[in-house]
């Protein structure tokens, strides 16, 4: 059954519902006659956002109450989990005050229930309303349905962890939520460190204790050598450097051992920020459907990343330059099945209108770029803004990914320096690995290549793409890694939940080139 018949079977039968009551009673039980000949009643007194699911569940139940004493100490030790998906069990439960709630307690129960489920299944804030242009597939499950199939067959605990993403991305991350919420609760987190000049490597700083403090606190050295490192005063030696190297590499920043604005401004994050900063990305990855497919391309264009996963697992990355806080890489899900070789750039409307047309025609001569029924072309070649190689997205709102002759930006930590399509770094190579499983598609680009003609080659299969926004997400080596919030979606989507952030503002390091106008 698919989303819309699901929903369309869900109101009616809340509307069917309301008006009359049940046929009958099924048990002669006291209670369950009084639940019964009180449903409608107390369904009326629910929130009008819940009322479709929970008849829907007593429809299948006969109309019976169902939390017995086994049942409820069943949920008590599920809702205890809620802390690993960045929630808290308050929000959804509160027993003592349900245990007081006579008649309703059952219904009230249920409702709980069905709220909470619908959290870790499909998220609390619709994404279309945080987001200016958010189209990925969601996850859909009938609530109702699992519900009732779960108490049936006493799996209750099972079925509703099973409902957020199983994935390792999220099964780590919700460990790091719970270490650093453990941290918190044991000491307060870390101690602020102030921001102030600079910490040139070799020198010495008043911050040394507490920068070793913060680096143990959050795992990038352990205990041990903080403790060898803090007899050494406050001197900013080599084997300090190198945690401070490990540190910027897992903030997106430059990896060059100067404690510098950007660094410092990620070492006054407190624990606490980070903590939320973890659960808005736990709350972003189950809005996701969990069926991905095997073979697939990821950007986080948090990070500005890029991950080819092969048969479920990733085998090759590579750096991207994605859109300014200005024109935004969307969140989007598309396929791609062919790569152009050489492609020509027809530039969007706004792109010629705001920076090439006004330069005047003696530019778009020395950019190969000529004017087309209205529209400004720029010729295959080596100053091309798509580089060599473009990969076609289907309807994808003119956002694709491509080949670029400004190599340099993939060089800074901040890459967000584009149109809001995303540049690839050694793209060549990249559509190559792509193509390589069909040695004939692999040759028919290769010749493009080396002659240089506009050529379309497919790939033979489809391949999905996804363009994430992930500000925390766990790394390689298991470590959680941040990155600035640089689109303000954090902050938006912090808004809607309820949740005060108060994170790092991105650093600008590189400087933007005055003549790259590619897209």
């Amino acid at each position: 059954m698919n989303r819309r018949e699901l929903a369309t079977g869900a109101a009616a039968a809340a509307m069917i519902g309301l008006a009359s009551a049940p046929a009958r009673s099924q048990s002669r039980d006291p209670d369950a006659v009084e639940f019964y000949n009180t449903f409608n009643d107390q369904l009326a007194r629910l929130p009008a956002r819940q009322q479709p699911d929970v008849r829907a569940f007593y429809e299948m139940n006969g109309w019976t109450p169902v939390w017995t004493p086994q049942r409820l100490a069943a949920l008590r030790a599920t809702a205890g989990q809620a802390e690993r998906h960045g929630l808290a069990q308050a929000d959804y439960f509160n027993f003592p005050t349900l245990a007081q709630s006579g008649a309703r307690a059952e219904m009230l129960t249920t409702a709980a229930v069905l709220d909470y489920c619908g959290v870790l299944a499909t998220g609390r804030v619709r994404p279309e309303t945080v987001e200016e242009l958010w189209e990925m597939r969601k996850n859909v499950v009938d609530l109702p349905l699992g519900l009732n199939d779960a108490l049936n067959r006493n799996v209750l605990a099972d079925w509703v962890e099973g409902l957020a993403p199983t994935d390792i991305g999220y099964a780590n991350l919700s460990a790091g939520y719970v270490r650093y919420r453990r941290l918190i609760r044991d000491g307060g987190g870390w101690m602020n460190f102030p921001v102030g000049a600079n910490i040139e490597p070799g020198g010495s700083d008043r911050r040394i204790p507490i920068l070793i403090d913060r680096l143990v606190a959050e795992g990038d050295i352990d205990a041990a050598t903080g403790a060898r490192l803090q007899a050494q005063g406050l001197v900013y030696g080599p084997e300090l450097q190198e945690a401070v190297r490990g540190f910027q590499v897992r903030h997106g920043l430059l990896a060059d051992a100067r404690i510098g604005s950007g660094t410092q401004r990620s070492l006054s994050a407190t624990a606490e920020n980070r903590a939320r900063q973890i659960a808005l990305n736990l709350e972003r990855r189950r809005w996701l459907a969990r069926d991905v497919p095997p073979e697939r391309i990821e950007v986080n264009t948090a990070a500005a990343i890029m991950v080819y996963w092969k048969d479920g697992r990733p085998v090759h990355s590579n750096r991207v330059v994605v859109g300014t806080p200005e024109n935004q890489t969307p969140s989007l899900e598309k396929p791609f099945a062919s790569v152009v070789a050489n492609p020509p750039w027809y530039v969007p409307a706004g792109i010629a209108r705001n920076e090439i047309l006004p330069r005047g025609p003696a530019y778009l001569a020395a950019n190969d770029m000529y004017i087309q029924n209205g529209t400004v072309i720029q010729r295959a070649g080596p100053r091309a803004a798509l580089g060599y190689v473009k990969f076609e997205l289907r309807d994808s709102y003119a956002i694709f990914l491509h080949d670029t002759p400004s190599k340099a930006a993939f060089n800074n930590a901040y890459r967000h320096r584009s149109h809001g399509c995303v540049r690839v770094q050694n793209a060549v190579e990249f559509a190559r690995l792509l193509l390589s499983p069909d040695p004939v598609k692999l040759a028919e680009f290769d010749t493009a290549q080396d002659n240089r003609r506009t050529t379309r080659v497919t790939t033979g299969r489809e391949i999905g793409v996804r363009l994430l926004y992930w500000t925390a997400f766990v790394d390689g080596q298991g470590r959680v890694a941040f990155r600035e919030d640089v689109y303000r979606r954090d902050d938006k989507l912090a808004d809607a939940l309820g949740i005060a952030v108060n994170l790092p503002a991105p650093v600008i390091d590189g400087r933007a080139d005055a003549n790259d106008v590619g897209p």
